[in-house]
């Protein structure tokens, strides 16, 4: 595949590091006073060495999904990939799905669930903050394009869930208990809640709570962990650097039977 006008490409040097480009016919892009003309990446296959006026050497790549999302413009914090694809995995994201997502952030599990349902799914997104809505949607056209297949509202999603009999609903706030009432009434039987939260008091409360909710069962907590390895001839050894915790997942399931609840019970 080229590369095309208007589309984010990655500029990889020698060492590795990353350099985003947004592509426009006509545009010159500049590094450390030696530059290149867009015009010169236009067109060119991906993955294609390049050379600065300075005679620095580059090679130019569409970057990944997990690439974009570690460089993309933010205006709130975002999902680390490790996480998305856990995320994807445990509530069985599947094309042709339903997906009711919250908050939106600067869009990454949004293109993340967007990819994964596909055109004949669906993700709906509430968010309450403007500045995050409009950044996501910049970040998501960027990468993904014009896409038909998302909805957002701008709401606060604890106040109601305008859709009805929806097979997911993936979390990114911090209080989700909120929503368990609403998910409760949304989610087809069957369907799958996860919550995205980065303390272990916060999952404390939505677990209890969606133990309350008599309607939930197959409850489980986790987080995960990722650790790189620097592999150089003999040299085998673990980096000194890892990506630890970054949040913990709920995930559990509604049943069609609903759950007895033991308030003297305790969590084995």
């Amino acid at each position: 595949m080229i590369l095309r006008n208007g589309e984010r490409v990655h500029l990889v040097d020698r060492k590795g590091r990353v350099y985003p480009v947004t592509l426009r016919a006509g545009k010159v892009y500049q590094h450390s006073g030696q530059t290149i003309a867009h015009d010169a990446l236009i067109g060119l296959d991906d993955g294609s060495a390049v050379t600065l006026s300075g005679g620095t050497k580059f090679v130019a790549l569409r970057p990944t999904l997990a690439e974009f999302i570690m460089k993309m413009p933010r205006g709130a914090q975002v999902i680390y990939p490790k996480d998305l694809a856990t995320i994807l995995l445990w509530a069985d994201i599947y094309p042709g799905a339903t997906v009711v997502e919250a908050g939106i952030g600067s869009g990454a599990l949004t293109m993340t669930l967007l990819r994964a349902v596909g055109e004949s799914g669906r993700v709906v997104s509430y968010e309450i903050r403007d500045d995050f809505a409009e950044r996501a949607l910049e970040n998501i056209t960027l990468y993904l394009g014009k896409v038909g297949h998302h909805v957002l509202h701008r709401k606060d999603i604890a106040l109601g869930i305008d859709e009805e009999n929806v097979d997911r609903i993936v979390l990114d706030l911090p209080e989700p208990w909120r929503v368990v009432p609403e998910a409760v009434r949304a989610l087809r039987t069957g369907g799958i809640f996860l919550s995205y939260l980065p303390t272990v008091p916060q999952v404390a409360k939505v677990v209890e709570t969606l133990q309350g909710s008599g309607a939930f069962g197959m409850i489980e907590s986790f987080e995960t962990l990722q650790r790189p390895w620097n592999i150089e001839g003999r040299s085998v050894r673990p980096a000194l650097r890892m990506v630890a915790h970054t949040a913990f997942l709920t995930v559990a399931r509604k049943l069609a039977t609903p759950v007895a609840v033991d308030p003297d019970s305790e969590t084995e």
